[in-house]
């Protein structure tokens, strides 16, 4: 069950952090590169905060991006900019997003995403909080899957398995953590079911792509290759 209140104020406890973190940081920092390929850690600051208004638009039932190309042309455009000009636009724009969603709604409603995709307006103060935490991540400055709050983990884990499920190119697959608890995805592919165990930010990072598996025992066959998000 999808709790947006809860997911509000994880959120906000999460920006913290980020902004925290990133204000540490100096411009040189920021023109290195960032744990995704081809992106400086500036172009992830900038993603975020346009990632944040785009959200904004969610809410209020306008399109999440005006088109794919003009997302990418604001990010590349934004990313060089100063320390000091992306905190303030990364500040501004969770501002923005917190406001939209603290106006009352119908949070039951169901709102479009990028691609048609389409979701529970409860699960967007979700969503946005994935965005922060794995970005804070990605940012390669130390806060490391292993830091992020266990709760985040098991729901995000739930979110990728439930996204994943019945995946034409996925067989089915078991996924258990080091508490032992088992999810089940995959299964739209033909082949073997395999279980997968490992620990919990493991197995996060092979479900969202930050991390290749390797640490991860496999049971029946080999470790499945998971489409991109």
């Amino acid at each position: 069950m999808n709790d947006h209140v809860h997911d509000l104020e994880a959120l906000r406890e999460a920006t913290d952090r980020l902004l925290d973190a990133a204000g540490k940081l100096d411009d040189d920092a920021l023109a290195l590169p960032s744990r995704l390929p081809g992106w400086s850690r500036g172009h992830v600051l900038a993603h975020l905060s346009r990632n944040a208004d785009a959200l904004v638009n969610v809410l209020h039932a306008r399109p999440m991006y005006a088109d794919s190309e003009t997302r990418d042309r604001d990010i590349e455009r934004d990313a060089p900019r100063p320390r000091d000009e992306q905190l303030a636009d990364l500040t501004g724009s969770a501002a923005r997003f917190a406001e939209a969603a603290s106006a009352p709604a119908d949070w039951s409603r169901t709102v479009t995403l990028r691609n048609g995709v389409t979701d529970s307006a409860s699960r967007v103060p979700f969503r946005r909080r994935v965005e922060v935490e794995l970005h804070h991540v990605d940012l390669g400055i130390g806060y490391e899957l292993e830091d992020l709050p266990e709760e985040f983990v098991s729901k995000e884990i739930d979110f990728l398995v439930e996204r994943f499920d019945g995946h034409p190119d996925v067989v089915t697959t078991g996924v258990v953590d080091g508490a032992g608890r088992t999810r089940t995805t995959g299964g739209g592919a033909a082949g073997s079911p395999v279980t997968v165990r490992g620990t919990a930010p493991e197995l996060l990072g092979w479900l969202c792509g930050r991390r290749d598996g390797s640490a991860l025992t496999v049971e029946g066959g080999s470790l499945p290759a998971l489409p991109p998000l």
